[in-house]
C-alpha cells in the first residue's frame, strides 16, 4: 500500500510525502490463545551498525491492527471486542443485532442504521455464497485438468463433456494457461 502512493501521493523521489498506512485485520476464529485480543504491530528503528538516528515519522510509516474475535466465553468480552463479534457473527440475526446494539451499546436505531444493519447481515451471506462459487470453480477447473491428463483429451473437449457453458470457458482456458 506504501508503494501504491506512487504517482498518486508523490512522484520521483518526492518520498517526504508517502501517507502512512493502517491495515486492520478481523479474524473471526483464531486460535485460542488470541481469541478477543487486539495486537497492533508497528515499525521500530534499530541500529545494528552505526548510531543513526532517524525521526519517526521518516520510518513508521505501517501499522497493523489484528483484531482477534473470541466470543462470550472468553475473557476481554466486551467493549469494540463484543460490538464487532455480535455485528459480524454469521450466527446473530438481524434483531439480535438491532437489541445489542441498542440496549448494551446505547446506539440508537435510526433508519439509516437499521437498513445498514441489514446491509452487514446480507453481506455476510454475500461472502459465503462468494466462497462457494469459488470452491466450485477451484473443483471445475480441477477436473477439467484431470480429464484432460487422465483421458488426453483437448481443453475444449473437456469442458464440453462437463458441461462448462460457453461464456464461462475463456476464464477456465486464461486459469490453465497461467498454472
Amino acid at each position: 500500500m506504501i508503494s501504491a502512493q506512487y504517482g498518486t501521493e508523490f512522484v520521483h523521489e518526492e518520498y517526504q510525502n508517502i501517507k502512512k498506512v493502517y491495515s486492520v485485520f478481523i479474524c473471526m476464529d483464531p486460535p485460542k490463545n488470541r481469541r478477543n485480543s487486539i495486537t497492533r504491530y508497528r515499525l521500530t528503528e534499530e541500529n545494528l551498525v552505526g548510531n543513526v538516528k532517524e525521526p519517526v515519522r521518516h520510518y513508521d510509516l505501517m501499522t497493523m491492527v489484528m483484531v482477534c474475535l473470541g466470543g462470550a466465553d472468553g475473557e476481554n468480552y466486551d467493549g469494540i471486542l463484543k460490538l464487532l463479534d455480535v455485528l459480524l457473527s454469521p450466527k446473530a440475526g438481524e434483531a439480535e443485532k438491532r437489541q445489542v446494539l441498542q440496549e448494551e451499546f446505547d446506539i440508537p436505531m435510526t433508519e439509516t442504521l437499521e437498513a445498514e444493519v441489514h446491509q452487514m447481515c446480507n453481506l455476510s451471506e454475500g461472502v459465503r455464497d462468494l466462497g462457494r462459487a469459488e470452491g466450485r470453480a477451484e473443483g471445475l477447473l480441477a477436473s477439467i485438468r484431470n480429464l484432460m491428463t487422465n483421458t488426453g483429451w483437448s481443453l475444449e473437449k473437456a469442458m464440453e463433456t462437463l458441461g462448462v457453458p460457453e461464456t464461462d470457458r475463456p476464464k477456465y482456458t486464461d486459469l490453465l494457461q497461467k498454472q
